[in-house]
């Protein structure tokens, strides 16, 4: 087939409509991979004005990196920007209120500040170059927080005090390890031994005083020099802590050096990276709890926990002639980013209870524990156990207010759903064949907001939970997040679409219509008729039932003719592209309009691993990531072959990340069903990939090597004979450039031709210049002209 000049796809893209399909208006290659800011700036961030009569939101300033607030009166109206000078009274995202509804408190710019919900009043609570973290409501009324391993109570009556201070030390008073030469000098020298028993006598005092002495401060809690403080969690009432610590010693294994070429000082630079997979296990935590008062701390034993003696890879060790774990395997608290334990402790309001969220290190287990506080003894609440490994998202948890009974997410059905526990069995909330995330519980916890997938795995809605019965608040889909309005009678939306990037909405919780409140796309993208995805079922010939895609295709075939075929691989294993919202590649989106213009029809699959179909579609790879995947797309081309007229003999695929090693197992592992396809930023082999993610996947190399050499493109290389395109940014933190440079080699020693490879100096995982993403997809179009026309 003749090739149009390829000067008119990068320089105009000029198509007689009376060949190509919608979009009508010309598409330049130049002009999609440009700066996002011609699309116009998303809705990034959005929450509620204390009163509930406007509403912010973020938005990124036009050619800057710079986030600028913006306010939306409820009513309708223009959005105004936020003047600097108005800054000082914003109220902030994820705000707590207090159990009477009247109060909130929030963090912003590391500060913490209270709102009174009945007069407005603003009340700022610290101003300190700290970064405050971990805000709750006190049992007095107040507030108590963290910073670093400090923390902290505030009320109207007493101001700020301290609460408990936290120290990776040695007590002063720890009695020394006995030493004969020591115990010789103090013996015979006595001026040495009153000065000791002087000072060890005045620290006694202070400490007397300190304890009997309600103005002061209670004194450090020391845990030993031995230890890192990983995070704690403080009680309302003040008076006990949780704290997870992990030794001093422990070893994280080695990191790497990436080097940098193009630098501002002229010369080469190394910056440090992530270890590799396998390198060490994450280091364990050691669970403790702590008397505020008396500084004592004990440890909490996990021998109470199910399973916790089982090594569920003993099978895989013994083949490795390695020994299977003995005694408990260690666990881990998944605490926030910042070192806390918001995210994995949860007290109850009064005080009394506490509850952890504890993961095995090998994450085939997560249990849901209370604390006997008396006994400092856990008691399992809930265990979830999995032979692949426990999903990285439906881990929230929390208390109903009677502070007994617990709500949490979990996948026991095969579905992320809403769970009660009272202290027996756990019983279910939601169920079905679809997921809860995102749960957010009513003040009086009667109720539950959450999002919803009931009608298809990739429309999302506002449901909610009363009891048993589920009821969906929108009906638009494309709902990205929602926040509850101060009062609970309205949802604040940030929603979107194929060509709409969130936007702000509003609805009110007893349902009707969602109201959009914000269009900040620019005229010149709206001027566009895009071609709007069909979402398709692709059904499976590998037992998979069916697998969900976006096509895009002309609007009228040209009878007879067979069109060449692209297929796109999404990036993340774990994420779902097919769906009713702005898709994360929209830049591939827009390409795949011009693909159409240009002749090809493309089709975008959420393949076994993708996320929104509940955990047997997720855990399909594990120990074989790139087959199941790769059923899928020889699925997907049959059935375009059978439906829509494409041509077998011209497929092509493309894909970053996940997409790029999923590009490497196509061409490889199925010579000439691919004719060409383009690996951008590829993983080539999992061992140099990050432990959080690939040892759940694949276990670690050395007790499960065959895992490694089935999910590698490295060992299949050598049956490459189609087309390949290697890009990758050379500063890429994520999937190292290392990776394709390996690849290259072994290309190079199989003297394998027709591939090539494209490096980006200045690009990391995620490229940032418009000049790469033109370059990058300017070779990728090359390539598919080339090979496949």
């Amino acid at each position: 087939m003749r090739r149009l000049p390829l000067s008119w796809v990068l320089a105009c893209a000029l198509v007689s409509p009376a060949v190509l399909a919608q979009p009508a208006q010309p598409l330049t290659m130049e002009r999609i991979m440009a700066d996002p800011d011609w699309i116009g700036a998303p809705v990034e961030g959005a929450w509620w004005r204390w009163d509930g009569q406007a509403a912010y939101y973020t938005l990124k300033r036009e050619g800057s990196s710079v986030r600028e607030t913006w306010q939306q009166p409820l009513a309708g109206g223009a959005s105004v920007r936020v003047e600097d000078g108005a800054r000082a009274d914003l109220d902030a995202q994820n705000p707590i209120t207090d159990a009477t509804g009247t109060r909130m408190a929030f963090l912003r710019n590391g500060d913490l500040f209270v709102r009174d919900l009945r007069t407005g009043a603003l009340t700022q609570v610290t101003r300190t170059e700290a970064q405050e973290a971990q805000p709750q409501w006190s049992t007095t009324g107040g507030l108590v927080w963290r910073a670093g391993n400090d923390w902290f109570g505030w009320d109207a009556q007493r101001g700020t005090t301290q609460l408990a201070s936290l120290k990776a030390e040695d007590d002063p008073a720890k009695p020394p390890k006995d030493d004969d030469l020591r115990d010789r000098q103090l013996r015979m020298i006595e001026t040495l031994r009153v000065e000791r028993e002087r000072r060890d006598g005045l620290r006694m005092q202070n400490e007397t005083w300190r304890r009997s002495d309600a103005t002061r401060a209670p004194g450090p809690v020391f845990l030993g020099k031995d230890v890192t403080i990983a995070g704690s969690a403080l009680s309302p009432a003040g008076d006990r802590l949780i704290v997870a610590t992990t030794a001093k010693s422990g070893d994280a294994g080695q990191a790497g050096k990436m080097p940098r070429y193009v630098t501002e000082s002229g010369y080469e630079e190394f910056e440090d990276v992530r270890t590799r997979v396998g390198r060490n296990d994450p280091l364990p935590h050691t669970l403790w709890l702590v008397d505020v008062a008396s500084g004592q701390a004990r440890e909490l034993k996990t021998g109470t926990l199910p399973g916790i003696g089982t090594d569920p890879l003993a099978d895989l060790r013994r083949a490795a002639g390695k020994d299977a774990l003995k005694g408990n395997r260690p666990v881990r608290l998944e605490l926030d980013g910042r070192g806390g334990g918001g995210g994995a402790i949860r007290w109850s309001d009064d005080g009394r209870s506490v509850a952890l969220s504890i993961h095995s290190v090998d994450n085939k287990d997560r249990w849901l524990a209370t604390v006997d506080l008396a006994g400092a003894t856990l008691h399992s609440r809930d265990r979830l156990t999995d032979n692949a490994w426990i999903n990285w998202d439906f881990n929230e948890f929390g208390w109903l207010p009677d502070n007994r009974t617990l709500w949490f997410l979990s996948e026991t059905s095969g579905y992320s759903h809403l769970y009660l526990n009272d202290g027996g069995r756990s019983r279910a909330l939601t169920s079905g064949q679809w997921e809860v995330s995102s749960p957010v519980m009513s003040r009086d916890g009667s109720r539950f907001f959450f999002l919803c997938n009931q009608q298809w795995p990739g429309r999302y809605e506002v449901c909610s939970a009363n009891g048993g019965a589920v009821s969906e608040l929108t009906k638009t889909g494309g709902i990205e997040d929602f926040a509850l309005s101060p009062d609970e009678t309205r949802l604040l939306l940030r929603t979107s679409s194929s060509y709409t990037p969130p936007q702000l909405a509003v609805a009110d919780v007893a349902g009707g219509e969602v109201r959009v409140l914000t269009d900040t796309r620019t005229a010149e993208f709206k001027a566009h008729d895009w071609l709007q995805p069909e979402y398709v079922q692709i059904p499976s010939k590998h037992g998979a039932g069916t697998v969900w895609g976006k096509f895009y295709a002309p609007e009228n075939y040209e009878p007879g003719r067979k069109y060449p075929v692209v297929l796109f691989v999404h990036g993340a294993g774990y994420l779902q592209n097919v769906s009713d919202r702005y898709p994360n590649y929209f830049r591939e989106q827009m390409f795949h309009n011009l693909l159409v213009q240009q002749g090809y029809i493309v089709l975008d699959l959420d393949f076994r691993a993708s996320a929104g179909y509940g955990r047997d579609w997720r855990t399909a790879i594990y120990r074989q990531m790139g087959h199941p995947e790769l059923e899928d797309y020889l699925d997907g081309i049959d059935w375009l072959v059978a439906n829509h007229q494409a041509d077998r003999d011209r497929v092509g695929i493309y894909g970053g990340s996940y997409g790029g090693f999923m590009t490497f197992m196509a061409l490889f592992r199925e010579p000439g069903v691919f004719k060409a396809g383009a690996a951008l930023r590829p993983v080539t082999d999992w061992s140099q990939y990050n432990h959080a993610y690939t040892a759940n996947i694949l276990n670690t190399p050395d007790i499960d090597p065959e895992a490694y050499l089935k999910s590698s493109p490295m060992e299949y290389a050598d049956r490459l004979q189609d087309n390949l395109l290697i890009a990758h940014g050379m500063i890429d933190d994520n999937v190292f450039y290392k990776d394709s440079v390996m690849m290259a080699q072994r290309l190079i020693e199989l003297r394998k031709d027709k591939w090539e490879l494209a490096s980006y100096p200045l690009e990391r995982h995620a490229y940032q210049h418009p000049a790469s993403w033109y370059d990058q997809y300017r070779r990728i179009y090359e390539l598919f002209e080339r090979t496949l026309k």
